[in-house]
């Protein structure tokens, strides 16, 4: 049976064989979180795979940011355990959580990278605020993680100058700076280019399995995170309305999953908002207008 995974120095794991199987890198357990009356996550329960790519899927307020919110420690669950790497995230102190976030990296959508800065000083940025790392060693690091997203050569540019797919880029090279175990990316597709997109799944991939990462990834580009991610989930409706490979979802018999990921107009989710019929609002047809 195959043991846990046992980071070896550089970029590369093994498997143990004396050892156990690992827990998952991430655990929702009966989790609850809502805002008011209205429920976002309604007593949901999943895994995160520890070293492989999850996609968190959904209609645009189904609770996707949320979850990544769950995991780093911004919100707190109301009912339920958010578990990261075995332990419950809600019952972090302040010491706790600053150390868990270290092994978190975290690409937001657009990038979030600071305007006044150059390529080089937003990846530098995470190693200058959270490490005691000479200028020396910081430099070095920041030009291999740039290196590896293709951009060591665009160091000096601003932001203004480098185009979206490159301060996407540029915005994962600084997620990674800190070498984390936990990579959560949120719409890293949104607004890309087909070059630029293609781009940056296959970098999502390559550097979850070279650097022996795990990682979520929030997004609506099926085809493109289908492609790149080992596990899918669905949520829905407060709760999880398929999950499992890629193949598994695209063949849900679930009608919500089967309108999602066909894209189809009409399902589940109306085509029509709801209101009186078409015979209220026009007359009957037959007996003409009253």
């Amino acid at each position: 049976m195959p043991g846990c995974l046992k980071k070896r120095p550089g970029f590369f794991i093994e498997m143990d064989p004396a050892a156990p199987l690992p827990h998952p890198f991430v655990e929702f357990r009966d989790v609850t979180f809502g805002y008011g009356a209205r429920a976002i996550l309604d007593g949901v329960s999943f895994s995160v795979p520890r070293g492989k790519v999850t996609a968190l899927m959904g209609a645009s307020g189904g609770g996707k940011t949320t979850v990544l919110r769950l995991i780093g420690g911004q919100q707190k669950a109301q009912r339920g355990q958010v578990l990261f790497d075995g332990h419950d995230v809600g019952k972090f102190d302040a010491t706790a959580l600053y150390a868990a976030r270290r092994r978190m990296g975290m690409l937001f959508q657009f990038g979030a990278l600071f305007t006044d800065m150059t390529v080089f000083d937003n990846v530098a940025f995470p190693l200058r605020e959270h490490t005691q790392l000479s200028e020396a060693l910081v430099r070095d690091i920041v030009l291999m993680k740039l290196d590896a997203v293709g951009l060591r050569g665009a160091r000096d540019l601003m932001p203004s100058e480098v185009s979206g797919g490159m301060a996407r880029r540029v915005a994962l090279a600084r997620a990674i700076a800190l070498d984390p175990d936990l990579v959560m990316y949120d719409e890293p597709f949104a607004g890309l280019d087909p070059i630029s997109l293609g781009t940056a799944a296959r970098l999502i991939r390559q550097l979850n399995d070279t650097l022996g990462l795990t990682s979520i990834i929030v997004s609506h580009d099926l085809e493109e995170t289908f492609r790149i991610a080992d596990h899918v989930i669905i949520l829905a409706n407060g709760g999880i309305a398929a999950q499992g490979t890629p193949d598994d979802v695209r063949h849900s018999a679930d009608p919500l999953v089967h309108q999602f990921v066909n894209a189809l107009p009409d399902g589940p989710v109306r085509f029509h908002y709801p209101g009186v019929s078409i015979e209220d609002d026009f007359g009957n047809v037959e007996g003409g207008r009253s």
